[in-house]
């Protein structure tokens, strides 16, 4: 168990990336096994001993606030920090920039009065942060990124670090081309901050952690260093990002999380009420089919595949290696293959969007409850 540590979520973001999923929801809150990705982030961090946590809120920030409010639930203590203000009669979020948000909170009520994990709070991960914080204490460092390697070809969609050989960080580049990077070691968007490196940021202003405080902390010489650390970090970057984790998920392969339901047969999970027609169904698992959904006879599901609480999939349709967001309806002989599906729109993998309605699409689906 860690001791004297805080942590702070960053969740202030728009999620443009991941559109159309975050046009109703924030992207901490996009779910995964029916639980917002934010949730694993809190309950990580209080396996770890940190109970105060702050987290900067701006786009939808009502939804964040409501399903996690003072984090009682989990053991642990949690304040907001809301980034916007009224134009013209109408809230407006508008976001200070990762370490901006910081520093707002700073000014506000010092917070910041000690080391300070700090986490991107659209990602999955199992990081021992207890091990992580005695690194960091070991070198002094004021700040401490955890980086990956990745490959070459994918730098250009994160921040990558160049180290000395005593992990000390000698250059920064935010989303470098491949032909610009200097390294392909990449923040994985978790860091470890000290109060004076919060004395950098300055004040009022809109400021990013990895685009500006830290190609300062570079110039300046301070203590800066990279973690090289080999843990499960699952980055929900893109919408592509997002259908991958969820495969991976079904498949077994994140072992700390676990599938709800009941295994009614091999690879193939069930939540409570549903109306199945097993009989002159086609289900391949994994599959998990939550409360309330009903799948009528002569449909196929292969998966991996969830399907969300109150959904109803027709006769002879097929729902192949695809997400059902709840109460969704894939309308008679449909075929829906390697999707995002919610009532509204559809997504395939590379993150092309129809809406309902739209006459480039032939698929046909809706909203169960009409």
């Amino acid at each position: 168990m860690t001791t004297q540590l805080k942590g702070m979520i960053l969740a202030a973001g728009q999620g443009t990336r991941v559109r159309p999923l975050t046009k109703d929801l924030p992207k901490p809150m996009i779910p995964i096994l029916g639980k917002p990705v934010m949730e694993y982030l809190i309950e990580h961090l209080a396996r770890h001993g940190v109970r105060e946590i702050m987290v900067n809120v701006a786009h939808l920030n009502r939804k964040i606030e409501q399903y996690f409010s003072n984090g009682q639930r989990w053991g642990v203590e949690i304040g907001y920090s809301y980034e916007g203000g009224y134009d013209q009669g109408e809230l407006i979020p508008k976001p200070l920039g990762s370490a901006g948000g910081m520093r707002r909170i700073q000014d506000f009520g010092g917070f910041f009065d000690q080391t300070t994990i700090v986490i991107c709070g659209d990602a999955l991960i199992d990081l021992d942060i207890s091990a992580a914080l005695l690194e960091h204490k070991q070198k002094k460092a004021m700040v401490s990124v955890v980086a990956m390697q990745v490959p070459a070809a994918e730098v250009s969609n994160y921040g990558i670090v160049e180290t000395d050989e005593t992990g000390r960080v000698i250059s920064f580049q935010e989303k470098p081309t491949p032909a610009e990077a200097r390294s392909s070691l990449a923040s994985t968007g978790i860091y470890f901050f000290e109060p004076e490196a919060i004395e950098l940021i300055p004040r009022g202003e809109n400021f990013d952690i990895g685009s500006q405080l830290f190609p300062l902390l570079v110039e300046k010489g301070l203590p800066f260093y990279a973690q090289k650390r080999s843990y499960n970090w699952i980055d929900i970057g893109r919408i592509s990002d997002y259908w991958e984790v969820l495969q991976r998920v079904l498949r077994g392969e994140i072992s700390y999380m676990k599938m709800p339901g009941k295994e009614v047969k091999p690879s193939i999970w069930v939540g409570l009420n549903t109306k199945i027609d097993w009989d002159n169904v086609k289900i391949e698992g994994p599959v998990y089919i939550d409360s309330g959904t009903q799948i009528d006879a002569g449909a196929q599901i292969i998966g991996p595949c969830w399907i969300s609480h109150g959904s109803h999939i027709h006769k002879n349709a097929q729902v192949i290696r695809s997400i059902l967001f709840e109460y969704t309806r894939i309308s008679e002989g449909m075929v829906f293959s390697e999707m995002i599906v919610s009532p509204n729109y559809c997504v395939n993998r590379s993150g092309e969007t129809y809406y309902i309605g739209d006459d480039r699409c032939d698929l046909r689906w809706g909203d169960s409850r009409f």
